[in-house]
């Protein structure tokens, strides 16, 4: 009988930069477009199919004693192949429970720093995805900002924290995954923020989420303050939190800057990110923390499993901010589109609630990498 292993165990040694040795049994098309990914992660992909009659073609690349931790879609293919490998020799492997589907939905807490008064900030990462959320604990109140769609991992951990959800918050309508703010604001009773810019469509009460509307936290005050931001959506706010860190969505990432393309807008939204970038950044301190909500490159995560940035070291770095030229800037970003991510119209209605697909189809619609940037 196989032994599994946990997405959180498997996490855990991604984040802490621990030797994983993954052997992913998908069908090339599918690892080659998405796949575990860490420091000291190495992976091969070998197809399930080419190992039904034998497990010769990876048995003569691997030692039969060390680590393996088989992979597939869903879990099933891997308990199968890491039986079999257990027949020929091997001692010493595992199978991801649930496979990619369930590393996907895997979110990692870290928390970030302490703030005023005895507040918290967490980052929730979500490894298989690379989205990014956030949770503000202050008193005994807490707030949600880009919420995935499983909203009982946040539900838990304020629980864990002995606090209430009051507000949860999208910085823009996501393209690329479902947003659990909604649902998680209905759960806790809580109150559901959006910039009306982005909110013209949807089919639901919201609260807008606009510059110069404060949102305090707990009774120690903690204020959120939304900054708008357009470039990535005409509504897209970030957030300025206790005066230190600054919430970009999907404007401003470590490595990379925002796409303008996901309405089918991007000639004309190009222009207002790059004023969002190039200026009213520019107008914010340097020594704010950059928070962003999604992150492309595992080399992004920090030491401590986190992704962040000094908003002055980005303009130092970053190459989507070195770009004086408004021609050369429109030109890049047009010409450096990624793929769209996977259903993100669906997704987009999903978010609008002009859709509601089945858990299952959900799950579907988020599969793969998550393609919110531009690369330079």
């Amino acid at each position: 009988m196989s032994q599994s292993i946990t997405t959180k165990e498997l996490a855990r040694r991604v984040v802490n930069r621990e030797y994983a040795l993954i052997l992913d049994v998908r069908n090339t098309d599918e690892f080659d477009d998405w796949k575990i990914e860490g420091d000291s992660v190495e992976v091969m992909n070998e197809p399930y199919f080419n190992l039904l009659d034998g497990v010769g073609p990876v048995a003569e690349k691997l030692n039969k004693d060390q680590e393996i931790i088989v992979v597939c879609a869903k879990g099933n293919s891997s308990k199968m192949i890491a039986e079999l490998m257990e027949e020929e020799g091997f001692t010493n492997v595992y199978d991801l429970e649930g496979g990619m589907k369930a590393w996907s939905e895997h979110l990692e807490p870290v928390k970030l720093a302490g703030l005023d008064g005895g507040g918290s900030l967490y980052q929730f990462v979500r490894l298989g995805k690379g989205c990014l959320s956030y949770m503000v604990v202050s008193g005994n109140e807490a707030v949600v900002i880009d919420a995935n769609r499983m909203t009982d991992i946040y539900e838990r951990f304020a629980e864990e924290k002995g606090v209430t959800i009051k507000h949860t918050i999208d910085t823009h309508l996501h393209a690329d995954h479902i947003s659990g703010g909604r649902q998680l604001a209905e759960n806790t009773v809580g109150t559901y923020h959006l910039p009306p810019k982005d909110a013209g469509e949807v089919t639901f009460d919201y609260a807008p989420l606009e510059e110069g509307s404060d949102i305090t936290v707990g009774n120690t005050t903690i204020k959120v303050q939304p900054i708008y931001s357009p470039g990535h959506t005409i509504g897209s706010t970030s957030l300025i939190i206790d005066d230190q860190y600054l919430l970009t969505g999907d404007i401003l990432f470590v490595k990379s800057i925002g796409r303008p393309d996901l309405a089918g807008k991007a000639d004309d939204w190009v222009g207002d990110l790059r004023d969002t970038l190039y200026n009213r950044y520019k107008e914010l301190s340097d020594d704010l923390v950059v928070l962003p909500a999604h992150y492309s490159f595992v080399e992004e995560l920090t030491d401590d499993g986190s992704v962040k940035a000094r908003l002055g070291d980005l303009y130092q770095r970053n190459s989507g901010l070195q770009v004086d030229d408004e021609h050369e800037f429109r030109k890049m970003v047009t010409e450096n589109l990624p793929p769209q991510p996977n259903e993100y119209e669906n997704i987009r209605q999903t978010n609008m609630g002009k859709m509601n697909p089945e858990d299952e189809k959900q799950r579907e619609m988020e599969i793969g990498p998550n393609r919110c940037a531009v690369h330079g």
